[in-house]
């Protein structure tokens, strides 16, 4: 077996990505306070083309060292925007047709085996700070909430692998 070259991956440009069809999650950052966690989500969303980041609250911006040494140029190609209030974001998401999911532990939550694609609509996924969560000025404005499974004796998983284990998940509900 040979590892594929660069050249051989076939990847979009920057430009190229940016006018591709994209799936349709946006990701609301939370008041993470790990640049590094940061930059694995632009990774992660620009390997899914995702539609959007929002960075809300204490969530560091690029150009920020931490996340541009994670995301490795996902910051060119992602779109993003500041909010100093999450909730407002979230807000705005729903009035645009979006189904906000806070990806957290609580009452009545999903576990991720279960969700099902809510019809006709785009989805948000709103990640929390990494000691506290997801604010519960969040939690009490989305629309659902989902859980990963555990089964180890850690509480959660870090978010940057949680972001990937979600993401995939909705992706592989929508294209296959």
């Amino acid at each position: 077996m040979r590892k594929l070259k660069l050249q051989e991956l076939n990847r979009l440009t920057v430009e190229g990505f940016k006018s591709t069809d994209k799936t349709p999650i946006v990701l609301v950052m939370d008041n993470i306070r790990s640049g590094l966690n940061v930059g694995s989500a632009f990774r992660t969303a620009d390997g899914f083309a995702l539609e959007k980041i929002y960075l809300c609250g204490i969530t560091a911006q690029p150009p920020h060292r931490e996340i541009l040494k994670t995301a490795i140029g996902a910051t060119d190609s992602m779109t993003w925007e500041y909010a100093a209030e999450t909730e407002a974001v979230i807000a705005q998401l729903q009035k645009d047709n979006y189904h906000v999911v806070a990806v957290e532990q609580a009452e009545g939550s999903t576990s991720l085996p279960n969700f099902q694609w809510p019809a006709e609509k785009k989805i948000a996924l709103v990640f929390g700070n990494e000691v506290r969560g997801v604010s519960q000025g969040a939690m009490e404005l989305v629309d659902e909430c989902l859980e990963v499974p555990q089964f180890g004796t850690k509480h959660s998983f870090n978010i940057s692998v949680c972001v990937g284990i979600v993401i995939w998940e909705l992706f592989r509900q929508l294209r296959y």
